[in-house]
């Protein structure tokens, strides 16, 4: 795979506040890489030293292998940034927003007009096209910001918290948008203190706390850092207790118990060994009425790591 983005040893002071201290990642082609962590964190000072808007104190930022310096333009034509402040002008309509970035990007003439019709598709905009954005909602204008930083098909599309203050609605379509944006080839950088939009984005995350990252990796890869495992609750009724002691006995299964309404199961990976799990259970004695799969999250992991939840 092709390496967009290459941050080595990042670090910016701000007086005697040392902001980002060491932050080192890369990110490949088709990835989604997450900076996980709580407002202060560091967070957007990494991505705006990535963007090229802030000179590192410290280290270096290639991407696509040109080093991107605030003084310089090499390089960020490859960059589609999506601040957390909105960048669009309320009196334009959605498509007159698009058409302004556009030629501020170079873009001109049938392919502009064309880019800005795929550009609304997939922000989910284009039946608002024609409507000023000052009557647009939070999350539209969102979405618009998005837009923007993707009228240029960047390789690198860096993303600093988009959904912070949005609908519900808004907030899945933002969502959708980076999922099918990463599976389409696209590099993405995206920030974020929402556990839950890290674990369904990202192919791997980097938790960030005080300047510094705590951890990197899949989120499996983060989970086992704390020694969690999946709990595996099977509805069943009959000999539990030898349901149990079969179960218990499987490879990958840490504990197996009867409760009130069936068999609680500790496993290392519920996916791969689920279907064996309850063939053996039902050969056992038991008669299987549901199963639900528990999976531990990033949260555990944050708070394991930094001694504090994630909101704080």
């Amino acid at each position: 795979m092709t390496t967009v983005l290459s941050a080595e040893g990042l670090v910016k002071r701000f007086g005697d506040l040392v902001a980002v201290n060491g932050v080192s990642f890369v990110i490949e082609e088709g990835e989604t890489f997450g900076l996980l962590g709580p407002n202060g964190a560091g967070k957007t000072t990494s991505i705006s030293m990535a963007a090229g808007l802030l000179e590192p104190d410290g280290g270096a930022i290639h991407v696509a292998g040109t080093p991107i310096r605030t003084n310089s333009t090499a390089g960020k034509a490859a960059i589609g940034l999506v601040p957390q402040e909105l960048a669009i002008y309320p009196d334009l309509t959605a498509a007159e927003n698009l058409r302004f970035f556009g030629k501020l990007y170079g873009m001109a003439g049938d392919g502009l007009a064309m880019r800005v019709e795929e550009v609304l598709e997939v922000i989910g905009l284009g039946d608002r096209q024609d409507d000023l954005t000052k009557e647009f909602s939070g999350g539209m204008k969102r979405r618009l910001n998005i837009g923007i930083g993707l009228l240029h098909s960047p390789q690198l599309l860096i993303l600093d918290e988009p959904t912070v203050g949005v609908d519900p609605q808004s907030r899945n379509a933002i969502l959708e948008a980076v999922e099918n944006l990463s599976g389409q080839g696209m590099a993405v950088l995206y920030t974020t203190h929402y556990m839950e939009e890290a674990e369904r984005l990202c192919d791997r995350v980097a938790i960030i706390d005080e300047g510094a990252i705590k951890a990197e990796g899949t989120r499996r890869e983060l989970v086992s850092l704390v020694g969690q495992r999946d709990r595996v609750r099977v509805s069943a009724t009959g000999d539990l207790a030898r349901a149990a002691s079969v179960a218990a006995a499987m490879e990958s299964v840490y504990e197996a118990s009867p409760s009130d309404l069936g068999l609680e199961v500790l496993v290392t990976e519920a996916s791969s060994i689920l279907p064996e799990l309850l063939s053996r259970v039902a050969a056992n004695g038991a008669t299987i009425t549901g199963v639900e799969v528990f999976e531990p999250n990033l949260e555990a992991v944050f708070l394991h790591l930094t001694g504090k939840a994630l909101r704080d």
